[in-house]
């Protein structure tokens, strides 16, 4: 009696786990795609696209994406089951405050002039704040200046180990310290995705996969609308959340084409649209943002 019961507990947890769909061989090179992009590059930014934005040649996952391994083991079971591998979303920062501090000697007077200055263009135009650190608190976002591209971790992740934010040393205005780039590693620490990746991308964008280098595919992996939200915002070619038209290309031709008409560069980085930040507003609801 007591092994027919075992039996039937297995076969129950058998049955009720979602079977794969993925062959062993492409569950464990998706797994190791995702590990790799946990690798430091301390020999500096790979530029394999030179029209692509920095944060775009940054090796981690779309590019800027910081994964931790719990992280790397959701995704792996989406895979596994067929779906398309995505972060789930993340926390906001609690009372709308992102607490911060540098790696001491990271970086010089004008590049740390220049992040503040990002933070304080957020701070103008949303109801975000930021605060530097109390030497007690285990939640905040270290800033640090490694040699190998513009990433961060997405969305707030508590107090389990702190959040990454890393700028490669430029003189302000070029490379990591555009603006735009700036701003847009800001926005993924306050839990905002890549706009070409959203769930309607489709009906303003055309990937071109031919034109992508070979592993760079999982970064134009569309993410559903229970992952992510617009927030009733309409899709924007010109979001500093955008990728360049020629990001991850394999060849100097884009990878991805618009299909309506818009203004302005799609991927520019020299300012931050209204939609950006109506999206933070409403993300956080701001006072006034759902008028």
């Amino acid at each position: 009696m007591l092994r027919a019961t075992v039996i039937l507990c297995c076969l129950g947890v058998v049955l009720a786990t979602p079977p794969f769909v993925r062959s062993r061989e492409e569950i464990q090179a998706f797994r190791s795609f995702l590990e790799d992009t946990q690798k430091a590059k301390p020999d500096g930014i790979r530029v394999i696209s030179p029209l692509a934005n920095a944060e775009e040649n940054s090796g981690k996952f779309e590019g800027d994406i910081v994964l931790e391994d719990y992280m790397i083991e959701e995704m792996v079971q989406e895979y596994a089951m067929g779906r398309n591998a995505h972060l789930r979303p993340r926390m906001k920062w609690p009372n709308n405050t992102v607490v911060w501090e540098y790696v001491e000697g990271e970086f010089d007077p004008l590049q740390q002039a220049a992040i503040e200055e990002g933070m304080a263009d957020i701070e103008r135009h949303t109801c975000v704040k930021f605060r530097y650190r109390e030497p007690h608190e285990t939640a905040y976002v270290r800033l640090t200046g490694a040699p190998d591209g513009c990433y961060a971790h997405v969305g707030y992740v508590g107090p389990r180990f702190a959040n990454i934010y890393n700028l490669a040393p430029h003189n302000p205005g070029v490379g990591c310290f555009l603006h735009g780039t700036i701003v847009h590693e800001w926005m993924h620490i306050l839990g905002f995705r890549h706009m070409h990746v959203t769930y309607n991308r489709d009906d303003y964008i055309r990937v071109d996969f031919e034109n992508v280098q070979s592993g760079a595919e999982n970064s134009f992996n569309i993410h559903s609308s229970d992952v992510v939200s617009n927030l009733g915002v309409e899709y924007d070619y010109v979001s500093c959340m955008h990728y360049h038209a020629f990001a991850f290309s394999a060849n100097g031709r884009p990878t991805m084409v618009a299909l309506q008409e818009h203004e302005g560069v799609m991927g520019q980085r020299r300012y931050i649209t209204e939609k950006d930040w109506l999206r933070i507003n409403r993300h956080y609801d701001c006072p006034g943002a759902w008028d």
